[in-house]
């Protein structure tokens, strides 16, 4: 069934494709369409965008760590840091370090790390930190006791939020797999920096994150009875950005799906782990039929999941018979979970489209329905097809048959891995 189209709003013929392995289409909605109505179009009705944030667009630790390091140097009041992995390794030394002298000069430091993606950290590293003023803690630490389903649900968020003002939230965690060649593994990533009114929501899921899981009940019942401490109020608009920050599992599911079924020319997702349920599969594929330009981003033999790599490549008949385009990331791993449709609709943060995400995992994505920040991201995702090898159809069914039936068995395990 034909969507909708917002009244008022009408999209604009597409342009003539530019060269390049991902075809440019142009400006698929009008200049003078606000980006209220977009949001209305692209993202379903429970999601409410926060407006008026300057947000940008940092590419891989090489610009992500800086200006994350800057910020917690310029910090005053608060720092609040939430990342699946703290290694203990050239780049976590940076940031403890910057962490410990922010305690040091009176600023409220919060780490919350995830005990299962740091498990190869150091204990005197974080004990270090504690002594000189850090408030750093594990989440769910392992216990045969608690049962597999606490091992298996993860804090698997990436939110770092400085004085409030500031925020950074993506794929990147806190270890030198996202350094530059060099000094690192230069992992493939993208984060972004906000400013504005998200910043206080992306606060608010870690202080509600923190307070779940070291205040006991009596603490939560009073704190909820005297109307609580909670982060500051929103601060003033910085942009022009309108953003909706998501901490559900389904709802970002559910925004990916709403805008895929919405999308007009583009869909363009960059997936470090792609493992996707029917429904998603489903939503492409009717994208594609609908002659919408669907062209994902995935790990090309580099994965640091080698098993959960076969059990994507089980799914590339079937997208690419539908005539959705696959590109491999030949330059190393993948670790990006970014998507764009139409060069409008755009998510950022660490949700994977595979099972541990959609099931288990605490995670968070910054979600917009923005032409700028939009096009911006669209541009990256066109630059790194150019590093990219475009699978084949006819070749890719040549491929060995040991490899064949090894997709066959892991994609029967794709629930578990």
């Amino acid at each position: 069934m034909e969507e909708r189209v917002p009244t008022g709003a009408r999209p604009v013929r597409a342009l003539a494709r530019s060269p390049g392995p991902v075809p440019d289409h142009g400006q698929v909605w009008s200049p003078g369409v606000s980006r209220r109505l977009l949001a209305r179009y692209y993202l379903p009705q429970r999601h409410t965008t926060l407006q008026g944030n300057a947000c940008r667009l940092l590419r891989d630790g090489v610009e992500a760590y800086p200006e994350m390091l800057e910020a917690i140097r310029r910090a005053r009041r608060s720092i609040r840091l939430e990342t699946y992995m703290f290694v203990t390794d050239a780049v976590g030394e940076l940031f403890g370090q910057a962490l410990a002298e922010a305690a040091e000069r009176g600023v409220h430091v919060k780490v919350l790390y995830d005990a299962v993606g740091s498990w190869t950290s150091r204990r005197s590293f974080f004990e270090g930190l504690r002594q000189r003023g850090v408030d750093v803690r594990a989440f769910k630490p392992f216990s045969l006791s608690r049962g597999l389903r606490h091992l298996f649900r993860r804090d698997h968020r990436k939110i770092l939020v400085v004085d409030g003002t500031v925020a950074f939230t993506g794929g990147v965690n806190i270890a030198a797999h996202w350094a530059p060649e060099g000094q690192g593994v230069a992992w493939r990533d993208d984060v972004l920096k906000i400013e504005g009114p998200a910043v206080h929501e992306l606060e608010r899921r870690f202080l509600a994150t923190w307070r779940m899981m070291f205040q006991d009940r009596l603490s939560r019942l009073r704190r909820r009875i005297r109307g609580g401490v909670s982060a500051p109020e929103p601060g003033p608009q910085r942009g022009d950005v309108g953003l909706a920050v998501l901490s559900s599992r389904r709802s970002i599911h559910r925004a990916y799906l709403h805008a895929i079924q919405r999308s007009r020319q583009s869909v363009l997702i960059a997936a470090g782990y792609f493992v996707p349920d029917r429904r998603l599969v489903a939503a492409l594929k009717d994208a594609a039929k609908r002659g919408v330009e669907v062209s994902l981003l995935l790990n090309g033999g580099k994965s640091d999941h080698p098993f959960l790599e076969h059990a994507t490549r089980a799914f590339y008949e079937t997208l690419m018979g539908a005539g959705i385009r696959i590109f491999e990331w030949q330059r190393g791993v993948l670790h990006a979970k970014t998507a764009v449709v139409d060069g409008v609709w755009g998510t950022i943060g660490s949700f994977n489209l595979e099972r541990l995400s959609l099931a288990f995992n605490h995670e968070v994505n910054a979600v917009f329905a923005d032409p700028r920040l939009g096009r911006e991201l669209e541009d990256s995702f066109r630059t790194d097809c150019g590093d990219c090898r475009e699978v084949d159809l006819a070749v890719f069914r040549r491929r060995p048959l040991w490899q064949k039936a090894v997709e066959r068995v892991l994609y029967f395990f794709r629930k578990v891995l």
